[in-house]
């Protein structure tokens, strides 16, 4: 599923969560998804959290209205009136990052008022120094020292209904999914896993499922063309998917 990066109601695409490059308006980049056929989106506002404010209201609105297909919104989410208004605008599941880690207990509250399902924890994971995982929060800038492996866990009992897991090491590299990385996460925890950060290729996808991940996103390859990356909306075709997971064994 694409998941798409929001700054300031405008598309963007980072790497390692740097350099933001604009990439078009949000509106017509669903109007091409619609016409491929995906089978989810996933809208991530980054820099609602770091400029303390409140959720885009009316772009998440028009997100939806335009939208074919299920939609997930995450970004400056810190109350449940806030998700009470995003899902009455018709957005299915809400992505919390960044309050998942400050105020834990806000995601037993949202379980328990919305549902499990329409709950997913957004996990940024970066290495250390020494080559150790570890959780970040505020777009990657502020390390929490947290294991991942004990933050998915925890969230799971809190009842997320989902785990979105970015690498930000391989984020918008191209360059595969840090496969290490599923395994250790989905070893631990029973909910599903949405395997983010690195995908470059249909054969990447099947690399992440076969590691653990029940479904995967990608931002670059869906967003750019080529080595000099030239800004082109697009999405693999069913049949390419299909072909390369049918020669990975995975159905």
């Amino acid at each position: 599923m694409p998941c798409l990066l929001l700054r300031n109601n405008r598309l963007v695409k980072t790497v390692q969560f740097n350099n933001p490059d604009y990439i078009g308006d949000p509106v017509n980049a669903i109007k091409i998804y619609n016409e491929k056929e995906v089978d989810e989106l996933i809208f991530l506002d980054i820099s609602a959290t770091t400029e303390q404010r409140s959720p885009p209201f009316k772009m998440i609105s028009e997100i939806s209205n335009e939208c074919f297909m299920p939609v997930t919104y995450g970004g400056g989410i810190r109350t449940l009136e806030d998700m009470k208004k995003i899902f009455s605008l018709g957005i299915e599941k809400i992505s919390i990052n960044n309050y998942s880690v400050e105020k834990p207990e806000f995601i037993k509250m949202a379980a328990e008022q919305f549902g499990s399902q329409s709950i997913v924890v957004s996990v940024d994971v970066k290495k250390n120094l020494f080559g150790n995982y570890k959780v970040w929060t505020h777009s990657a800038t502020k390390n929490t020292n947290l294991d991942p492996v004990n933050h998915a866990k925890i969230m799971e009992d809190l009842g997320a209904g989902e785990i979105l897991l970015t690498s930000v090491d391989r984020e918008g590299t191209m360059k595969g999914y840090d496969l290490d990385l599923i395994k250790l996460i989905t070893e631990n925890i029973s909910i599903p896993l949405i395997a983010c950060g690195g995908a470059g290729s249909v054969q990447h996808f099947a690399d992440a499922v076969k590691a653990g991940a029940s479904a995967v996103a990608s931002g670059s390859m869906v967003v750019y063309q080529g080595k000099n990356r030239g800004v082109l909306i697009n999405f693999p075709l069913q049949e390419e998917i299909k072909r390369i997971f049918d020669s990975n064994n995975i159905y």
